[in-house]
């Protein structure tokens, strides 16, 4: 299924989201220079070299609806491995780093190799490791230090918009308190898709603030994907496996764009 994929791979208001005590947020109710709020956003403690977490997810699209486990395992800038279970069976795996992206899904037996080049174009956004691991702990998916960008207060939260990329229209938005990130968007007008990451909650940890849910949200033409996780159990600095192999005569699939 194409949007397991991209439960991992991407970079996806509030639909159904659980809820969970978190982390007091602020409000925006004044006006904030860009570069502060950008600067805020990044004073957040990532004192970490490994994060491992345990979900809960929900996949929805206009057909079915289904509920499974997610285990995240994330070597920091170096590797990320993926594992979806259904009753306790491997139902697929990813595993990427900043050169490959590698899957297997159990239903169709099937497996992708691949770039980033290939996975970018078919999902219709510049795509690469550290916006999938920004994703995941809760930063904007582009580097905001080396962007331009307009600032504005929508719902009570600080809106940045980059004014620099004529392709794709990028929205980030922070609350007050801490300038958590609370939403990204990217949207494709002229392909009329768009991609939302909300984050309802967070939780403050010794090593960092990370979302206790996210829910991805991918829009094209008429039909809504959805993706919720909840994140039940995390850990940091812990010695990680990354195993991955492919279960013996699954077919390689190539994405065409």
């Amino acid at each position: 299924m194409k949007y397991f994929l991209v439960l991992f791979l991407l970079v996806l208001s509030t639909v159904g989201c659980k809820s969970k005590k978190g982390l007091f947020e602020g409000k925006a109710t004044k006006d904030l220079a860009t570069l502060k709020i950008i600067e805020n956003h990044y004073e957040q403690n990532n004192d970490y070299s490994t994060v491992y977490i345990r979900a809960n997810a929900k996949y929805k699209d206009s057909k079915q609806s289904l509920g499974f486990s997610a285990e995240i395992k994330i070597q920091k800038d170096e590797k990320i491995l993926v594992s979806i279970r259904f009753l306790g069976i491997t139902m697929a795996k990813g595993l990427i780093t900043p050169t490959l992206v590698k899957y297997y899904e159990k239903n169709g037996s099937n497996y992708f190799e691949g770039d980033y080049t290939t996975l970018s174009n078919w999902l219709g956004t510049d795509l690469d490791f550290y916006k999938v691991q920004n994703m995941f702990v809760g930063q904007a998916m582009d580097d905001l230090r080396k962007g331009k960008y307009s600032n504005t207060i929508e719902d009570r939260f600080y809106k940045l918009e980059d004014t620099i990329d004529k392709m794709n229209k990028k929205s980030f938005f922070f609350e007050s308190s801490k300038f958590l990130l609370k939403k990204q968007e990217i949207e494709q007008v002229a392909k009329n898709r768009k991609l939302k990451v909300s984050y309802p909650h967070h939780k403050e940890y010794k090593e960092a603030i990370l979302p206790l849910n996210i829910l991805i949200e991918a829009l094209q033409d008429n039909q809504n994907n959805t993706i919720l996780l909840d994140y039940n159990t995390v850990s940091f600095n812990e010695s990680l496996s990354f195993p991955y192999s492919v279960p013996e005569g699954y077919d390689r699939i190539y994405i065409e764009n």
